[in-house]
């Protein structure tokens, strides 16, 4: 599924965006399935303006974003809820985890809901990211580390053609976020899927195809 970006401007980034050469903001941009790309986003940019765009969470600006044949701003609610069910995925900057449940509990909701993972599999990524003991902490006890990494697990759950970050690994030592980058590009390259991975500073995490400035 190709992402189709044609003169993008956030609303309420207009008069910003309006003083200076953006890579992404008012350009038209094609990105095809498969492809890794990095956008750099300095502060004030629009990082996660952009990834909450793509996912279908903001309509306040000009311009048009496609999924495919589906223009974002006019797919109604039931056709999003698919397309984030069976081809977009989303690691969010907040995490976004229940935090009355625990974190497995947490992985057991995606889970269940898109059912493409065993239990033994979302276990064992689990313990690859060195949660073996927290899986009955609570999502409001475990550290932002660890709640990163919870999410990163559930973002995995589901079927996807394009994987967005927002700084997926801002809370993370260096040893974890190894752990974390071999555990999403060995399911990354089993779906045959791409990534789009917005972060503040230039990094070499994965094999990019491309990288752009925001």
């Amino acid at each position: 599924m190709q992402l189709s970006l044609q003169g993008i401007i956030p609303i309420p980034l207009r008069e910003k965006v309006n003083t200076y050469s953006s890579g992404i903001w008012k350009n038209s941009l094609q990105l095809n399935k498969g492809e890794y790309v990095f956008v750099q986003a300095p502060s004030g940019t629009g990082k996660t303006t952009l990834i909450h765009i793509l996912y279908g969470l903001r309509k306040d600006y000009d311009g048009e974003a496609k999924w495919g044949t589906h223009v974002l701003r006019a797919t109604d609610n039931e056709v999003l809820a698919t397309l984030r069910t069976n081809n977009i995925s989303v690691i969010f900057q907040d995490m976004r985890l229940f935090p009355e449940l625990t974190a497995w509990e947490n992985i057991e909701i995606k889970r269940k809901l898109t059912n493409t993972i065993s239990e033994q599999q979302a276990s064992e990524w689990l313990d690859r990211l060195g949660l073996k003991d927290k899986k009955n902490s609570m999502g409001k006890t475990l550290s932002y580390g660890e709640q990163q990494r919870v999410a990163i697990v559930r973002a995995l759950l589901q079927p996807f053609e394009w994987l967005l970050m927002d700084e997926p690994f801002s809370h993370l030592d260096n040893a974890n976020t190894d752990k974390a980058i071999a555990l999403i590009s060995e399911v990354v390259k089993t779906r045959n899927a791409g990534m789009i991975l917005a972060d503040l500073d230039d990094n070499n995490f994965f094999p990019y195809t491309q990288k752009i400035i925001l």
